[in-house]
């Protein structure tokens, strides 16, 4: 498996770890909910050699910002560098 799609599908797991354990709350509903199913589904088509066309974690970050404007919440790291891993993959 290539080395980036191999971090990113390590990085997508943090990510998804990250929220189920420390927002399993506020997984249910809003723009946790929103991140944590486009997460769900990145790690679903990675994990299955799917069409990685189809990702869509890009913009989690932003999300997370306009609704929280907490930029020292460690999960916004994980975040950043899922979606940084994830433009790499595609401009390699």
């Amino acid at each position: 498996m290539d080395n980036k799609k191999r971090q990113l599908i390590d990085q997508i797991k943090v990510v998804i770890n990250n929220l189920e354990n420390d927002y399993s709350n506020e997984i249910t509903s809003g723009v946790f909910q929103l991140i944590y199913i486009r997460y769900k589904d990145a790690l679903d088509v990675m994990e299955n050699n799917e069409d990685i066309r189809e990702l869509n974690i890009i913009g989690g970050v932003r999300a997370y910002m306009d609704s929280y404007n907490d930029y020292l919440n460690p999960l916004l790291g994980e975040l950043h560098k899922a979606e940084k891993i994830n433009r790499e993959l595609f401009n390699a």
